[in-house]
C-alpha cells in the first residue's frame, strides 16, 4: 500500500502504466529516478563550489594567502557529486523504483537555493521535501542560518591559529592588533530579510501544496485523511515489515502496552538533538544541514538505503573533516560487507525460510554502528 504523497504519486503513477513499444513497462518511471539523481548531482557540485567561494573569500578577508593557494587543488564540489552519483547505494535506490531519488533532489534543492540567496527555491524545496517525507521539517533551521549568515565559513579562530602560527618572531603588539583588525574584517552579521522573505514564500508555497493534495485526494477523501495515511503512518509505525533499521524489530518484540512510550521517546530523540547542535555549529548551517540529514536517515522509522546516499554524498563537501577522518578504511570494508550480506540473510529468512530473524537484525545493527562511527 502507498503511504506517500499523493502529489507524486499523480506524477509518476500514469508512468508506471505508460509502456513504450518493445520497452518494459516501468521504462519511463526509471527515467524520472535517473534524472533526478543526474540532476541531485549537479546541484551537489554548484553547492560545493560555492562552499568553496565562501572559503576563499574568508581567506582573502584575513590575509592569508597560503591556505589559500593550498585550497586551490581541492575541489569538493566535483567529488561530492562523484561520490552521489557512483555511490551503490544511489545506484540501488533507483534500480529499486524507490521514490528517494526525488526526496533527495528536493532536500538538495533548498540547500543549494539557500547557499545561492535564492529564496524562492530554497522554500520551495523544504516545503517540498517536508510534504514528500516529513523529516526534513528540521532543515529549516540550517536554511535560516545559511540565508541570515551566508554559507559555510571555518571558524576564525582556526583562520588565526594557521594565519599566525608561523609568525613567532613578530612582536606580540602587533599580532594582537592585526588579529583585531582582522576578527573585524570577519565578523558577520545576520542579515533578517531574506529570512522573512523564506517564511513568507514558505506559506505560499505549502498552501499551494495543501491545495493541490486537496484537489488529488477530493475523489477518495480529505486532508485530514491524507495527513493521517502518510504523516500518521510514518509517526505511529504501524508497518512492522523488515527493513534496514532498527526500529521494525524492537517495536516487533515490545510489549503492546510500552509502544505509545517507546514510540514518543525514539520521535523525540531527533527533536532532542537539533537545539544543542544548532549552538554548536551556527556558523557552518551546511554541515549542520548534512548532521541533520545524516541522524534523521538513522532513527527515522522507514529508513531506506536512499536516505543513505544522500549523506553520504554530502559528506564529499567537507574535506577537511574527511582528512581527519579515522579507520575509514575498516568503515568502507564494513559498508562493503553489510551490502553483501544484507540481501543475502533477507533472502534466506524471508524467501527461503531457512534463516532466523535475528541474522537479518544483525546486518541492519552493524549497519547502524557503521553509521554511528562515521561521527
Amino acid at each position: 500500500m502507498y503511504h506517500g504523497s499523493p502529489l507524486l504519486l499523480s506524477l509518476l503513477g500514469p508512468l508506471t502504466v505508460k509502456r513504450i513499444e518493445g520497452q518494459p513497462s516501468h521504462l519511463l518511471c526509471s527515467l524520472v529516478f535517473v534524472i533526478a539523481d543526474i540532476i541531485s548531482a549537479l546541484l551537489i557540485r554548484a553547492t560545493g563550489h560555492t562552499l568553496q567561494m565562501a572559503y576563499r573569500q574568508s581567506l582573502n578577508s584575513l590575509d592569508i594567502v597560503d591556505l589559500l593557494k593550498s585550497s586551490d587543488l581541492l575541489s569538493s564540489g566535483d567529488i561530492a557529486a562523484l561520490v552521489y552519483l557512483w555511490n551503490p547505494f544511489t545506484i540501488a535506490a533507483c534500480v529499486g523504483l524507490s521514490t528517494s531519488p526525488v526526496e533527495n533532489l528536493v532536500v538538495i534543492l533548498a540547500l543549494h537555493g539557500a547557499c545561492k540567496g535564492l529564496v524562492p527555491l530554497a522554500a520551495f524545496g523544504w516545503v517540498m521535501s517536508t510534504h514528500l517525507s516529513l523529516y526534513p521539517a528540521i532543515l529549516i533551521i540550517p536554511v535560516i542560518l545559511l540565508l541570515g549568515y551566508g554559507p559555510d565559513t571555518p571558524p576564525r579562530k582556526l583562520f588565526l591559529q594557521k594565519g599566525y602560527g608561523k609568525n613567532g618572531d613578530n612582536h606580540s603588539s602587533d599580532n594582537c592588533g592585526q588579529q583585531e583588525t582582522n576578527q573585524s574584517k570577519s565578523e558577520v552579521t545576520f542579515s533578517w530579510r531574506p529570512v522573512v522573505h523564506f517564511l513568507f514564500w514558505s506559506s505560499l508555497w505549502s498552501a499551494y501544496v495543501l491545495v493541490l493534495c486537496s484537489i488529488s485526494v477530493k475523489p477518495h477523501g480529505s486532508l485530514w485523511e491524507m495527513f493521517q495515511r502518510t504523516y500518521g503512518f510514518i509517526l505511529t509505525m504501524e508497518d512492522m515489515s523488515p527493513n534496514i533499521g532498527v526500529l521494525w524489530y524492537f517495536f516487533a518484540e515490545v510489549f503492546d502496552f510500552f509502544r505509545s512510550f517507546f514510540m514518543i521517546v525514539f520521535h523525540l530523540n531527533i527533536l532532542f538533538m537539533i537545539l544543542p547542535l544548532a549552538i554548536r555549529l551556527k556558523h557552518r548551517p551546511c554541515f549542520l544541514a548534512f548532521i541533520y540529514i545524516a541522524i534523521s536517515s538513522m532513527l527515522k522509522s522507514y529508513p531506506s538505503v536512499g536516505d543513505s546516499a544522500l549523506y553520504l554524498g554530502l559528506l564529499g563537501l567537507f574535506l577537511d573533516e574527511l582528512a581527519d577522518m579515522k579507520f575509514s578504511f575498516f568503515l568502507l570494508c564494513g559498508y562493503i560487507g553489510v551490502s553483501l550480506l544484507s540481501p543475502v540473510m533477507h533472502n534466506l529468512w524471508i524467501w527461503r525460510g531457512t534463516g532466523n530473524a535475528n541474522f537479518y537484525y544483525a546486518t541492519g545493527m552493524a549497519y547502524a554502528c557503521l553509521q554511528v562511527c562515521d561521527f
